[in-house]
């Protein structure tokens, strides 16, 4: 069989698929730590089930509107108004199936064969694949922690080219958990605003912030650039609903006709019922939200301490999100030999840096319980030493 020429230009996910060999290996009965999935390990919050519970009861299980239900759409607006602002309607919503899908559906409606994609590496594994599948050119700007794995405004200004059509921001950053503070945003919206490029800003970490980081987004800096922002974003790492599949883009309303035009013909509407527990989310307390981040808060504070203290190994402090990226360079092993090694003597699932643009990084998730993270980081100590 002659598989489409574009399928062999991706990998499959090297997360997921790391993520499901731990999983199986612990279905028979090996002790994993596995730090491998970005997933909160808390139940999604009561409130939330409820609704979804409520919504079924009602009989909430019959098709809808490709863009989303009009609640749900309304209620996004309002969130990116009040929390936010930016001045979205329901018309700039679309709801879609998880925050990947939102960006998907964006790569298919605005990139075509020719047109370059901005993408500062470290960077989320998926966002290059999305723009070769699309028929575009992904451009990766490496950064490095001297610059806490920022992409800078001389840096960005220099790869832009008559064929550059997007910039991809994510902030908080997945791998790295870096923030760009609110002055690196004003700077990078001025480079975009003076060279007329959209940008298309990855907000799914934006409640998992510590130590007084803020998290400014790109469109609020002012209503030229505003003109050219696209927000994704979606209910999984907040609300711990990764399984739920519910995400969304915000942007303007052709853009957003174009891409319920793309999901019409894919997916149809996201799980009506699931939408009226991200009403909920939304609408609802967010204490739950502040619980798991100061849980996550304690957890990066015992996991950042103890990858610091194994000699050879060094990582920044993240100022958000769920991750450490820590650099193993001076093991003398690159990412995808030293977490196959890990995993094999030491049961400890880590996901190696090249699937980030990193090969000299590994990522880990503390998105775990403290037990296993205590337990890990004494397995990963021991690897170390060991080399």
């Amino acid at each position: 069989m002659k598989l489409a020429e574009r399928v062999g230009q991706v990998p499959p996910s090297l997360t997921l698929s790391i993520a499901a060999k731990a999983k199986a290996m612990k279905a028979e009965g090996i002790d994993v730590c596995s730090f491998s999935a970005g997933e909160p390990d808390f139940d999604t919050p009561a409130h939330i089930k409820d609704a979804a519970k409520k919504a079924l009861d009602e009989g909430k299980t019959k098709y809808g509107p490709a863009a989303g239900e009009p609640k749900l759409r309304a209620a996004i607006a309002n969130k990116l108004q009040v929390e936010n602002g930016l001045s979205y309607k329901a018309e700039n919503i679309i709801v879609t199936n998880g925050g990947k899908h939102s960006l998907f559906n964006l790569m298919l409606a605005l990139i075509e064969p020719g047109d370059e994609v901005i993408i500062p590496a470290p960077y989320w594994l998926s966002y290059p694949e999305m723009v070769k599948l699309a028929g575009g050119t992904p451009v990766i700007v490496s950064t490095d922690a001297s610059t806490g794995y920022k992409i800078t405004p001389d840096q960005l200004r220099s790869s832009i080219t008559p064929q550059t059509k997007l910039f991809v921001l994510n902030s908080p950053s997945n791998p790295t958990g870096m923030v760009y503070t609110p002055e690196e945003i004003k700077v990078l919206a001025e480079v975009l605003v003076e060279n007329d490029i959209l940008v298309v800003s990855d907000e799914i970490y934006e409640k998992i912030l510590y130590d007084g980081a803020e998290h400014l987004s790109i469109g609020a800096v002012g209503a030229e650039i505003f003109d050219r922002t696209i927000i994704s974003n979606g209910f999984a790492k907040a609300f711990s609903m990764t399984g739920w599949r519910l995400g969304y883009l915000a942007g303007p309303v052709e853009l957003i006709k174009a891409t319920t035009t793309v999901q019409s013909h894919s997916t149809s509407n996201v799980c009506t019922f699931a939408q009226y527990g991200a009403i909920a989310a939304l609408e609802g307390s967010q204490d739950c939200v502040e619980e798991m981040r100061q849980a996550f808060a304690q957890r990066r504070k015992v996991m950042l301490e103890r990858l610091n203290a194994i000699p050879g190994l060094f990582c920044p402090q993240p100022d958000g999100a769920f991750y450490m990226f820590p650099n193993i360079s001076k093991t003398g092993l690159k990412s995808l030999e030293f977490c196959d090694k890990l995993l094999e003597t030491q049961r400890v699932a880590t996901v190696p840096g090249i699937a980030f643009g990193a090969d000299e990084c590994i990522r880990l998730s503390y998105a775990t319980d403290m037990e296993s993270i205590e337990k890990g980081m004494d397995r990963l100590d021991k690897f170390v030493r060991s080399l």
